[in-house]
């Protein structure tokens, strides 16, 4: 009796750990091997600053999830392993990780689902050097020479342009 209802809370968890990879927008697999419990606080309160959920998961839970949504980082999957569930921002989760992880060598980028594809390590690095939406916004702002009146009516130029081709 008590084995159906262990496998009844494992499949639970699969079943709420497919539904947190399938919301997220990124979910980045890190290795945390020797870290503190300083560094651990200090990385969780960073995460909860950004609303990013940061779990540590069994990686048997972890593989059977990720399986279930067609994918395989099994070979990612080895000690202990947290997971950085970003809900927003897809570069967020990777980004902070990455930033810590300089200082705090403990923490390891392994892998990750991110909008619905599997990156490997050196993806997930690319992506967590992509800076912030707020920073590319504001830098494509910055770089716009012209005044905004210009921008606003390049804007609608190509609206009316679409307008007419789809009429």
């Amino acid at each position: 009796m008590g084995s159906n209802k262990n496998l009844a809370i494992k499949q639970a968890k699969v079943s709420e750990l497919v539904e947190k990879f399938q919301k997220a927008e990124a979910a980045i697999l890190t290795s945390y091997i020797g870290i503190t419990v300083e560094q651990d606080t200090e990385l969780r309160k960073k995460m909860r600053e950004a609303g990013i959920e940061y779990k540590v998961v069994k990686n048997t839970l972890t593989s059977r999830a990720v399986k279930e949504l067609g994918f395989d980082l099994d070979e990612y999957l080895e000690g202990p392993v947290a997971v950085a569930f970003g809900y927003e921002d897809p570069t967020a989760p990777a980004r902070i990780l990455a930033e810590f992880a300089e200082k705090n060598k403990a923490i390891e980028l392994k892998a990750g689902i991110v909008q619905g594809k599997a990156f490997d390590t050196a993806k997930v690095t690319e992506l967590s050097k992509v800076p912030p939406k707020e920073v590319l916004i504001a830098k494509l702002l910055g770089s716009m020479k012209a005044p905004v009146s210009n921008f606003v009516y390049l804007v609608n130029a190509i609206k009316e342009k679409k307008e007419e081709v789809n009429a």
